[in-house]
């Protein structure tokens, strides 16, 4: 089956302008009160590295990233040399507050239930997506997506069960979205199938507690989505010279 055509007649939603000042305190503020985590610069400065001290989780942040495109990767690992359990991807428009959840889960790290090797059980979907239910979101199957939306339209939560099965695959598992239309977000959390249920729960309360944008003219082109692999995350932490301070 082929993912539906993009709708000619949805309401048009303001292009959000990317606050890249206001993702850059997050993750200043973040490194500030963690030390646990440390941060490196490579070559280019529109890339920032944060690892945590255990070389298990990392984040890649992006400063140059348009609004709809990539501007923060997470990566988790099993041990500093072992192939990636679970990443996620999250869009230069998403709004600071789910990106806070993001963080605080980062820095929680409880609760990562999901198990390397083993297929998504259907217990940790119904735990992933409980927040929509309980906020009366629409609940739709169409092949092998499911949907939960809520009432207006205006975002939504994605589960793709053929990519749920292919963990290594270029297409993820999860879609978090707000905007016109699922193939026209204004922002997403694209998370692949060992992403913590937790995590993901704590993302879609905020989503269902309204971080969503406001009608008026659309001023760019949609993004081309999940056509290429997620960007490769960064290798562990190597102390630079060109560090930017704390």
């Amino acid at each position: 089956m082929t993912p539906p055509e993009p709708s000619t007649d949805r309401a048009e939603m303001e292009d959000v302008p990317v606050d890249a000042a206001d993702h850059d305190a997050l993750l200043d503020h973040f490194l500030d009160t963690h030390d646990d985590w440390h941060m490196w610069r490579p070559w280019s400065e529109d890339l920032t590295y944060a690892t945590h001290e255990s070389q298990t989780l990392r984040i890649e942040r992006d400063h140059s990233a348009p609004a709809r495109e990539t501007a923060w990767t997470v990566a988790a690992y099993e041990t500093p040399v072992s192939d990636r359990i679970w990443h996620l991807t999250a869009t230069g428009a998403t709004p600071s507050p789910v990106l806070q959840d993001l963080l605080t889960n980062l820095a929680d790290g409880t609760g990562w239930d999901t198990s390397v090797g083993q297929f998504l059980d259907e217990a940790s979907v119904i735990a992933a997506t409980q927040p929509a239910t309980d906020a009366g979101w629409k609940h739709t199957i169409a092949g092998r997506w499911i949907h939960w939306t809520s009432p207006n339209g205006d975002a939504g939560i994605q589960f793709d069960a053929f990519a749920a099965q292919r963990p290594n695959g270029a297409l993820p598992t999860w879609l978090l979205w707000a905007g016109p239309a699922i193939d026209h977000p204004t922002w997403e959390i694209a998370a692949s199938t060992h992403t913590p249920s937790t995590l993901l729960a704590d993302l879609a309360e905020t989503l269902a507690q309204g971080a969503i944008t406001r009608p008026t003219a659309d001023l760019s082109p949609p993004a081309h989505h999940h056509t290429a692999s997620p960007p490769v995350p960064p290798a562990p932490a190597v102390k630079r010279t060109n560090s930017r301070p704390f």
